[in-house]
C-alpha cells in the first residue's frame, strides 16, 4: 500500500485549489460533495476511485499530490512521487503528445477525453483514459500548476 501524504495545512490548501479549480473550469464535481472539513476532503482525495495527480509551476514541473490510485499506478510511495519531474511519468515517445496537451490546456483551462501511455518506476507501460487535466489557479487567478484525473485501461 502506498505511503500516505504527510497532514499538513500547506497540503490541505493544495487539495482544496484542485477541487476548487476543477469546479470552477469544468462546472463538475471532482469529489461530489466536497468537504470543508480537511481531514475528511483528504481522505476523500486519497481514495477516490480514479486517478488524482498534480504539479507545480517549476519550469521542470515536478508532482506535489498523486492519490492512492495514482501511486499504485505509477508504483511509487508518496514522498517518492513527489519528487518526480511530471514530464518523466511519461515514457520519451509519449512526451511529445503530452506537452501539447499541456499547452492546450494552459490556453483553454482544461481538456477532456485525453488518454495517453504511461510508466511506471517498474518500467511497466499503461495507458490513461477518459483523462480531464486542467489548470489550478487561486482565489486571485494567479496559476498554481496543473492536474489531472483519469482512469487506467486493466
Amino acid at each position: 500500500m502506498p505511503s500516505l501524504p504527510p497532514s499538513d495545512a500547506a497540503l490541505d490548501e493544495r487539495l482544496r485549489l484542485i477541487v476548487g479549480s476543477y469546479r470552477r473550469l469544468t462546472g463538475k464535481e471532482l469529489i461530489v460533495n466536497a468537504p470543508a472539513d480537511a481531514s475528511v476532503l483528504r481522505d476523500a482525495m486519497w481514495n477516490a476511485p480514479r486517478a488524482i495527480v498534480a504539479h507545480s509551476t517549476e519550469a521542470d514541473p515536478v508532482f506535489f499530490y498523486g492519490n492512492d490510485y495514482a501511486l499504485r499506478c505509477f508504483e511509487m510511495e508518496f514522498g517518492e512521487f513527489t519528487r518526480l519531474p511530471s514530464r518523466l511519468s511519461a515514457e520519451p515517445l509519449a512526451q511529445d503528445a503530452r506537452e501539447k496537451a499541456l499547452r492546450k490546456v494552459a490556453e483553454q483551462g482544461y481538456i477532456d477525453g485525453y488518454s495517453g501511455m504511461r510508466i511506471a518506476k517498474s518500467g511497466r507501460h499503461f495507458m490513461i483514459t477518459d483523462c480531464t487535466i486542467w489548470n489550478l489557479a487561486d482565489a486571485d487567478g494567479a496559476h498554481r500548476g496543473q492536474a489531472a484525473v483519469f482512469a487506467v485501461v486493466p
